[in-house]
């Protein structure tokens, strides 16, 4: 449930792994109104500093001891076997929690530092790398995308859409592009199709992807109406290099990471042998088919979370690795708030924000503006994004009343939206039942020393 408590944060009309129609997405937001007012209230209660009595004693909860009662719990109903949690409050990292195991056979446990693919809340870091160059007048939110691409060529033998010219950097960072996977495809999740296509090694590289799909007609008129694209935000990815002649993930780490005092994300690897130091192991849900692996020619049967599709090309879209403690050190540097420096300015911050003129938005309580999902309240707002691969669930938050978390987990169990249901509205539960609110900022103290596997 989104902070505040208004409407549930699992919001994204479809995630990676195919979830729902925006019908059905509407339909979960009005099942869960009623529940969530409910959190709400006490959320508010517990940010004002309110505490559950007993005869008139007040019963102090830490949040350590509040998500202690409903983590563990969830991750055993739902055999999830590690995760990891971080709340902050008004600029300070209040909490940081490892729950269960990074690796089952080698016995780890999870910690608050472990690093885990954070799916599609890649996507709020390259909005925030976007909107730098735009903030610096390197690019310009109407520039259209594939003039800055005029390096990339469609296959031989296709013809254009005439229309991918109109496709503007703002239809990228707010899903309005022109394609749709559910009246087509995910070309994110096809490689290799396209590599055959193309006449090159699998997994083809996002620049490969992109002039197969320059190849493909678009599903609808650039700029008309909301669908959410994995492939818009490879494309940005790509654009983001043309601008500043700097591969993807340097700039983002140059321009962003290292402003917000992180150090530690980066771009994940797809195969096992690749894992990076502190990364956690993930797993599939028990019963889960194998799928041919994209890294080889004669595709052995893989789990997917390790070769059933290639993380290295979806960098801008859902390739980084992070901890919880550093998604919150991002969330605290574009949050608009006084509480820490942010990397953005304020009318930037307000820019990626803003609602989109486009007619899904124009009634709409929520919207999805340039990387986030935004619930306006009062004065302020819910922004919030969620992820979802094979191995890995997530979830970032950022409320109107100066909290902020994250969660992050290494595995996504088989009915995916149901556990991100219950798991939103469970962190919203965890939170709303704080009443002792350390006073001590936890950032300095991550990351943790280094491990021994």
């Amino acid at each position: 449930m989104i902070p505040g408590g208004i409407i549930t944060s699992r919001q994204l009309s479809r995630m990676m792994e195919g979830a729902s129609t925006r019908a059905a997405l509407r339909g979960r937001i009005r099942s869960y109104a009623t529940a969530v007012l409910l959190g709400a209230l006490g959320a508010g209660l517990a940010a004002c500093g309110g505490g559950a009595s007993d005869g008139g004693t007040t019963t102090k909860v830490t949040p350590k001891q509040s998500f202690a009662k409903i983590i563990g719990p969830l991750m055993t109903k739902w055999g999830v076997p590690g995760g990891a949690v971080a709340l902050v409050k008004d600029g300070k990292l209040v909490m940081a929690e490892g729950y269960g195991l990074a690796d089952k056979q080698g016995n780890v446990a999870a910690t608050a530092d472990s690093l885990f693919r954070i799916a599609s809340l890649s996507k709020p870091i390259t909005a925030t790398a976007t909107l730098k160059l735009v903030e610096a007048g390197l690019l310009s939110l109407d520039a259209k995308a594939f003039a800055i691409l005029s390096d990339l060529e469609p296959p031989p033998g296709a013809t254009a859409d005439t229309r991918l010219q109109d496709i503007t950097v703002r239809d990228l960072l707010q899903h309005s592009g022109g394609w749709d996977r559910d009246a087509s495809f995910d070309p994110m999740f096809r490689p290799r199709e396209i590599a055959a296509a193309m006449g090159v090694p699998t997994p083809p590289d996002a620049e490969t992807i992109i002039r197969y799909m320059m190849g493909q007609p678009l599903d609808f008129t650039p700029g008309t109406k909301y669908v959410y694209s994995n492939f818009g935000y490879c494309v940005l990815g790509r654009i983001i290099e043309r601008v500043t002649e700097e591969a993807y993930e340097p700039y983002v780490e140059e321009a962003i990471l290292g402003p917000a005092g992180i150090s530690r994300m980066k771009i994940g690897r797809s195969l096992a042998a690749d894992r990076a130091e502190d990364e956690v192991t993930y797993y599939d849900y028990p019963g889960a088919p194998t799928t041919p692996s994209v890294f080889t020619e004669a595709g052995e049967p893989v789990p997917w979370p390790y070769g059933g599709f290639a993380i290295e090309s979806m960098d801008s879209h859902g390739g980084w690795l992070s901890s919880a403690v550093d998604l919150m050190r991002f969330v605290t540097a574009v949050d608009g708030l006084a509480t820490r420096p942010d990397v953005l300015q304020k009318a930037t911050v307000d820019l990626m924000t803003a609602r989109p003129s486009l007619p899904d938005w124009a009634s709409s309580d929520w919207y999805y503006a340039l990387g986030w999902q935004v619930r306006p309240q009062g004065a302020s707002a819910n922004w919030w994004h969620t992820g979802s691969l094979p191995g890995t669930v997530t979830i970032l938050v950022r409320a109107y009343n100066g909290l902020a978390w994250a969660a992050l987990f290494n595995m996504r169990p088989a009915a995916a939206d149901a556990f991100m249901s219950e798991l939103d509205s469970a962190l919203w539960t965890a939170v709303g039942g704080v009443t002792d609110w350390p006073s001590a900022d936890l950032f300095g103290t991550y990351p943790l020393a280094a491990r021994t596997r």
